[in-house]
């Protein structure tokens, strides 16, 4: 298992497939014969009940790796996607985003990618910011993987950022460290496949700036998922904090799937500060 499955265990268990954050959330995603497709995306504030969407269209020609993505919202911003896969050597991606929003604002970044069986190495540079690069590296030995990643701005010659992390990866489980925000938040995590039904996770950081005193230095977070068929599985995430997050996951039809989703704080059951929340995707 590579860095990226690694993270993909951890992190998919504790943040994905939680449907409170938005009231409601539409997507449909289309393909045409000839390999053209197209997405449309809505979602509604939990905050103000505004709505936000967009749609995007999607072409990819594998006879020279080329992908581009152009995409409008309601912000009335165009972000545009270029992607060229394995065209320069074999392992290298390259993509170029831009974002413009006319009379407002602009955006330009340029990411090289490069994947090898032990070995995976990034750069991503904002061509308009800064000009700023964000650049890791993860290798892999047996069951090990070790990573880091440094941020640096080209304008004024400063490193700006620096993390590390190490994992520990087999077919049923995964453990892993980390030390991001300059080495000063340091965060242990774990994810296991206790049957091929059910799966457990937890993630425990600890913010070395924090304010011990203030109960807030270390913070834990912990899921469990059960799928109940072939078709729908629950899920169910409990913080610290009080937090209490559950979901529920369903297959209507090829194609069709609905999500739902609630959280509760545990501290103020009282209080009217909890949520719900829907997911709908048609894909054809």
């Amino acid at each position: 298992m590579n860095d990226d499955q690694l993270v993909h265990n951890q992190n998919g268990l504790l943040n994905k497939d939680f449907y409170h954050t938005a009231p409601a959330a539409l997507e449909v995603s289309t393909r045409a014969p000839n390999g053209v497709s197209f997405t449309t995306r809505g979602k509604q504030s939990p905050k103000d009940g505004s709505l936000a969407g967009n749609v995007e269209a999607k072409f990819s020609d594998k006879s020279t790796g080329l992908t581009l993505t152009q995409g409008w919202n309601t912000a009335n911003a165009l972000d545009t996607k270029i992607e060229l896969a394995d065209a320069l050597t074999p392992g290298l991606k390259a993509e170029l985003l831009t974002s413009l929003i006319p009379n407002a604002s602009k955006g330009a970044k340029l990411n090289l990618i490069f994947n090898h069986p032990s070995a995976t190495a990034r750069a991503f540079f904002d061509l308009l910011k800064g000009p700023s690069f964000v650049g890791d590296i993860t290798v892999g030995h047996d069951s090990f993987t070790a990573g880091a990643e440094v941020g640096y701005d080209i304008a004024s010659g400063k490193v700006t950022r620096y993390s590390t992390a190490l994992g520990y990866a087999q077919p049923a489980y995964n453990v892993s460290v980390t030390a991001t925000s300059n080495l000063s938040v340091f965060s242990a995590a774990y994810y296991h496949r206790v049957s091929p039904i059910t799966e457990v996770g937890a993630k425990a950081t600890w913010d070395s700036k924090a304010d011990a005193a203030a109960g807030k230095a270390v913070g834990i977070e912990t899921a469990v998922k059960h799928i109940l068929d072939d078709t729908a599985f629950v899920k169910a995430k409990v913080a610290d904090s009080g937090i209490t997050a559950v979901s529920y996951n369903q297959v209507l039809r090829p194609g069709v799937k609905l999500g739902l989703g609630a959280s509760f704080d545990a501290l103020k059951l009282a209080e009217p500060v909890h949520q719900l929340g829907w997911s709908l995707t048609f894909t054809a």
